[in-house]
Parts: structure tokens; sequence; C-alpha cells
């Protein structure tokens, strides 16, 4: 191949990979290959339940549904990593984005947390609650916070807290695999996803109080009433009225 051709090939791949990446549908519109991503781990949140619980209806063999599980698990992580790189290095973040990856996070994750309340692992369903209650606290405030015009700050807590809960998720789908070959009971079973949720459970409970501590300022704004915040802004300015005016006239 003619070296000039390669050097010009080279553009055109780009060219035509950044067009994908900022419009996977092929035309302009908010859904970027970074949101598309987000968007899809919202879905895999169902199917993650159904194959759990109708895997025999589904044809599947319970030895062979820990590594469904793992699979779609794996998908799921693998597309949170890559929505926030993606978004970062072709320029895509959005406020569509900053609003779903939470919200997908928080969706697919207590999704999952809540699967396993289900036979056989049946871990007890108050460890699961933790997750619901922080991160209904956390988005709430993120909402009313948005809607006074400023955001509060993300915290390296949340992210690890993310790790975490991955890292425990495959933990528990990995223990099916001696459970489904009959090497690990169901009692143990339970016993060992539960101590695999309690560790999650806690640091969300503690990243929470860490949010909430580091963004005590903005929290604290909030529960400002606005009234009283407007009625001062109309007082001043018709202070600065009355001085204008005095002006005119003198």
């Amino acid at each position: 191949m003619n070296p000039d051709k390669k050097l010009t090939l080279k553009p055109k791949i780009k060219r035509r990979l950044d067009r994908i990446v900022s419009s996977p549908f092929g035309g302009a519109t908010i859904w970027t290959l970074a949101n598309s991503l987000t968007l899809f781990r919202i879905f895999v949140s169902p199917i993650f339940l159904i194959v759990y619980l109708q895997y025999a209806t589904l044809g599947l063999s319970l030895t062979s549904l820990p590594y469904v599980l793992l699979a779609l698990t794996g998908i799921s992580e693998l597309s949170d990593a890559l929505d926030g790189w993606i978004a970062r290095k072709y320029e895509q973040v959005t406020d569509l984005g900053k609003i779903l990856d939470p919200m997908a996070d928080s969706i697919y994750r207590i999704s999952v947390f809540f699967t396993f309340t289900q036979p056989p692992i049946n871990v007890p369903l108050v460890c699961v609650f933790i997750f619901l209650y922080r991160d209904s606290v956390i988005s709430t405030l993120r909402t009313i916070c948005a809607l006074r015009g400023f955001a509060l700050a993300a915290r390296p807590s949340g992210k690890m807290k993310a790790i975490i809960q991955a890292v425990s998720s495959f933990a528990i789908i990995t223990l099916l695999i001696p459970f489904s070959w009959g090497d690990l009971s169901q009692e143990a079973l339970t016993q060992l996803a539960t101590a695999f949720v309690l560790v999650p459970a806690f640091y969300a409970l503690y990243s929470g109080i860490d949010y909430i501590y580091a963004n005590r300022v903005h929290i604290q704004r909030i529960l400002t009433p606005r009234s009283r915040h407007s009625l001062k802004m109309a007082k001043s300015v018709l202070r600065m009225d009355g001085a204008v005016l005095e002006g005119v006239r003198g």
C-alpha cells in the first residue's frame, strides 16, 4: 500500500469514530455513545432479575446460571467505566449524562442487591434498604441543589462505594458456583452472602454521611427559606433604586 494512503486513512478512521461516538444513531442527538451506555445499564437491571428468578423457564440450568449472571454484571460494570471515559475523552459530557449516570448506577446496583433477597441466596431485606435510603437521600439533595442553581460536588467515598458494591455482587454470584455443584449448603450460602452485603452496606452509610458533611454549606442554603432570601434581595433592590432617585433629584 502507498505510504501516503496510509497517512490519509488514519484521520478518516478517527473522524468516523468521532462521528459514531457523538451520534451513534446517525444524527445530531442528546443520545451520545456515553449516554447510550448509561441508558443500557438501566435496561440490564430487570434482565438480571428475570434471569435470576426465571432461569429454568429460560432454559438455563442452575450450574450455568452463575456464569450468565457474571456476564451480565461484567457488561454492566464495563459500561459504567466506559461511559464516563468516553464522555471525557470525546468531550461528550452533557447535563443529561450528569443526571442519568448516578441514577443508572443506583437503579442497577440496588436492583441487583434486591434480587439477592430472593432464594436461593436469601440476603436479609433490611441490608438492602440501607442502599435504597442512602441513594434516595443523596439523589434528592442533588436534585434540589440543581434546581437552586448549584451542584453538589462528588466525593471519593462515592466512587469507592460503587467499587465495593461491584466487588460484593461479583463475590455473591461466584458463591452460586459451588452451591450449584452441591459443595455449599443453602445456609452457608445465605450467611456468606449476607456478610458480603453488610460490608458495602456499612460503607454506603459512611459515604452518605461523608457526602452530606462535605456539602453541608450547600445543604444549609437549601434549608434557608427562599421567600426570606427573596425578601432580602427585594429590599436591597429598593434601597439601590432609592439611592439612584436621590442622586437624580440632587
